[in-house]
């Protein structure tokens, strides 16, 4: 290693030549860059040094050892920098890396508490669809003809007001056949007009809502699209039928697509 600082200057002369590869170049280039950015304390494994003093003419330099750096900072600051305990800059980054995993714990919590807050309030209020509606502006995803999912959710969402054929555990296949048609006509709404998704209590005992005995764990919602409720919809094109529960509780649930 150059005590002086040349091994720069070395490179540059070199980048000078004429008879020098692409590759060559270039990887002189790196090395000359890396210096540069580093201010002379780059480290290089002793293939590049082989590389470096075979480019540079010196095939049987003595390659410096790993602890060495390349010595070119001359400015006062920058040999005051040098002069810094290592552990001193490792202490740094640990402190800087600490805090920023603690600012993401905080705010991993405060959603966590947001969303218990949440939940709760939504575990007191009467089981009222005109005061339990909650509005949401959030993307969700078509499980079948009478569920979505909104993204986020633990659970799907049950559509009030009609039932649609089953695709997962049909009487029949022609129930399947139109619970399929179901499913796509419901997408097919949702991808053409501009949907509003808005969930409301469902009719269960009071305390119950948010639990396997209510639903099944789902929420409930009603779905529009371009103002008109898709129940609607599906149920004017045969897609559906009419399904209204009273306040904590539903009538069996209507599935003729299998009757003779």
């Amino acid at each position: 290693m150059d005590p002086a600082g040349n091994l720069r200057q070395e490179i540059e002369t070199a980048l000078r030549r004429q008879n020098l590869t692409a590759w060559q170049r270039k990887f002189m280039e790196d090395i000359h860059a890396r210096l540069q950015r580093s201010g002379g304390q780059a480290r290089l494994s002793d293939k590049q040094w082989r590389k470096v003093f075979e480019i540079l003419g010196e095939p049987d330099k003595a390659l410096p050892s790993q602890s060495t750096v390349v010595p070119f900072p001359r400015s006062r600051r920058q040999h005051k920098k040098m002069l810094v305990p290592r552990f001193d800059r490792v202490g740094r980054r640990l402190k800087w890396r600490f805090e920023r995993l603690a600012i993401g714990f905080l705010i991993v919590a405060a959603v966590a508490v947001a969303q218990q807050v949440f939940e709760f309030g939504r575990g007191q209020l009467p089981s009222t669809p005109a005061t339990a509606t909650v509005s949401l502006a959030q993307q969700f995803a078509v499980t079948d003809g009478d569920t979505v999912r909104v993204v986020g959710d633990a659970a799907g969402t049950r559509l009030v007001g009609f039932n649609t054929p089953e695709v997962f555990s049909p009487q029949c296949d022609y129930e399947r056949q139109q619970g399929e048609r179901a499913s796509a006509r419901l997408r097919e709404l949702v991808a053409s007009g501009s949907a509003r998704l808005t969930k409301v209590a469902c009719a269960c005992a009071p305390g119950t809502e948010g639990t396997k005995k209510c639903n099944h764990g789902r929420s409930c919602g009603m779905l529009l699209v371009d103002g008109k409720d898709v129940g609607s919809i599906l149920i004017g094109e045969g897609l559906a039928v009419p399904f209204v529960c009273g306040r904590t509780s539903c009538p069996p649930t209507p599935r003729p697509w299998c009757k003779a």
